[in-house]
């Protein structure tokens, strides 16, 4: 845990508050024309997802949060969570769907992830930006079907992306991880 001056606190930047890991999402730098200047931070709880307002004075010192990046690879899913394993020491840990979150809709079997660690606590699992996944449901498609728009289809992850028409049952497609879009037929 490392201790930086308030007037080097930036966005992205991660700080420990009442012994808990929180990231800046945005910093203001404060001089007024009377008074002394301030840092008017709004933090983000890395493991709540929580939004704080902190004011800090000049010259106050804050601490930072250790956070460690990990690539791990997902293996699976089960009753108690979701399994992956680190890539340099082949260690399996288990990962509770509550941390995983909305990622568990775009996590296929095999993908590589970095998941985010404060000392031994697990804060979050970040997914590639785009995955190949298998429709595992939609309504037929009929030639002709060009018409802008598209259909709702169910992804082997659990995911339900809106595709073009002419797209089937077991069909591979491209989805982006940040937006939830299909991009293209693989």
């Amino acid at each position: 845990m490392g201790i930086i001056n308030v007037n080097d606190i930036r966005k992205n930047t991660k700080l420990l508050i009442d012994s808990q890991a929180y990231v800046v999402v945005d910093v203001d730098h404060v001089k007024p024309g009377k008074g002394s200047a301030f840092a008017r931070a709004k933090v983000k709880s890395l493991r709540s997802g929580a939004v704080l307002e902190k004011t800090y004075k000049a010259g106050d010192k804050v601490e930072t949060a250790e956070t460690q990046e990990r690539k791990m690879q997902f293996l699976y899913r089960d009753g108690d969570g979701f399994h992956f394993m680190d890539q340099q020491s082949y260690e399996q840990i288990q990962i509770s769907p509550e941390v995983v979150g909305d990622a568990a809709n775009y996590l296929p079997d095999n993908t590589d992830v970095s998941v985010l660690f404060h000392g031994d606590e697990v804060l979050g699992v970040e997914l590639p930006n785009f995955v190949i996944v298998d429709i595992v449901d939609c309504d037929p498609g009929f030639k002709g079907d060009t018409v802008s728009g598209g259909k709702p289809a169910k992804c082997s992850t659990g995911c339900v992306v809106s595709v073009p028409f002419h797209l089937n049952v077991g069909d591979k497609i491209m989805v982006d991880t940040r937006s939830g879009a299909y991009l293209k037929k693989m």
